[in-house]
């Protein structure tokens, strides 16, 4: 399922903290087990191509794989089942779905902590949502194996993943099939997955962000959460938005997102904005057609523009749509194609 591979001694938890060894035996010890449930706006996810201004109801657990210093659900994703005292509700996937309908939703999101850690529930869950006509989100860091993925990909309709920074690699040395990744982090130029997350390399995230895409047709959003003297140096983001158009295609949204302190990187101070709108221009230059940045509300590149003419078409207000200029597909001016999966609201 995740790329730790953990080798669980009986009565003993995974790095996760929520699969356990019992007499030779691996369980999930959260199945059904919801901490967060809420019907979000798809904006918020950020999805931006994807149903928008659609609501999704959105389900979160206990428990990550990874172990960001600046992780805004640490109450939920750095919790133990085994040490947690946070109120868990069980949902059984047939409730689940039904919640869904009931709240108006258009989809179901699995977010607030990793989905990949309770895939057995998700992937339940997801051929039911198919049944009833409900679309399937993954917001996830990427950190999963190919058989897992494999197994949910046919449910599942999106794909938000975090780019976190472009550790121990040029774009150049990134082929698609084949990676040369230094097994010597000390000599790295970038440390932010080392550092931040604990995680030793970013190459299981970008074969899965592939994956989803080319085998399973998934639609794909990037989110990069720009971190002052981390992960914001020009040199990097050109890596990032290098890699996402050579890999992913140059309609793939990415998402720079405003940086605030928090918890580990409490000293760090908020990401100017100015260094958003250089990732922006950068990811422009690149070649990409999409590059919002977020955590900003009121900037103009919350908004979609068309390619083509310039035109706004998608004007929003933090998560809300005030107006949508996407007719068929395309846009009312120029009639140029837009990227857009599903209908509007």
């Amino acid at each position: 399922m995740c790329p730790h591979r953990c080798v669980i001694a009986d009565g003993k938890f995974g790095y996760c903290g929520i699969r356990k060894n019992v007499k030779g035996k691996l369980f999930s010890m959260i199945y059904g087990s919801i901490s967060s449930a809420c019907a979000d706006a798809i904006e918020k996810k950020p999805l931006y191509h994807f149903f928008p201004g659609s609501h999704t109801f959105s389900i979160g657990s206990l428990g990550c794989n990874m172990r960001c210093g600046h992780c805004q659900n640490w109450q939920i994703a750095h919790s133990r089942i085994d040490n947690s005292d946070r109120k868990m509700s069980y949902v059984s996937p047939e409730e689940l779905v039904d919640l869904s309908l009931e709240n108006k939703c258009k989809g179901i999101s699995w977010t607030y902590n990793e989905p990949t850690i309770w895939i057995e529930y998700a992937l339940d869950c997801a051929k039911l949502a198919k049944e009833k006509g409900l679309y399937t989100v993954f917001v996830t860091n990427g950190y999963i194996e190919p058989d897992a993925l494999d197994a949910i990909g046919p449910f599942l309709d999106a794909y938000r993943v975090d780019i976190k920074g472009f550790d121990s690699y040029t774009v150049e040395d990134y082929s698609g099939a084949d990676i040369r990744v230094s097994d010597d982090l000390e000599d790295s130029r970038h440390c932010f997955y080392r550092d931040v997350t604990g995680i030793k390399s970013i190459r299981p995230i970008l074969d899965a962000a592939i994956r989803a895409k080319t085998k399973w047709n998934m639609h794909v959003e990037i989110i990069t959460n720009i971190v002052p003297g981390y992960n914001d140096s020009p040199e990097e983001l050109h890596e990032i938005a290098g890699w996402i158009i050579q890999n992913l295609g140059d309609e793939t949204p990415w998402h720079v997102s405003r940086f605030h302190p928090y918890l580990e990187l409490s000293h760090v101070p908020s990401t100017p904005v100015s260094t958003l709108e250089l990732a922006r221009e950068i990811g422009v230059e690149k070649g990409l057609k999409y590059v919002y940045i977020g955590n900003v509300p009121g900037h103009e590149w919350e908004n979609t523009y068309c390619h083509n003419c310039g035109k706004m078409l998608i004007e929003r207000a933090g998560f809300s749509v005030r107006e949508f200029k996407i007719r068929d597909g395309m846009c009312t001016n120029c009639n140029t194609r837009i990227p857009i999966v599903g209908g509007f609201g």
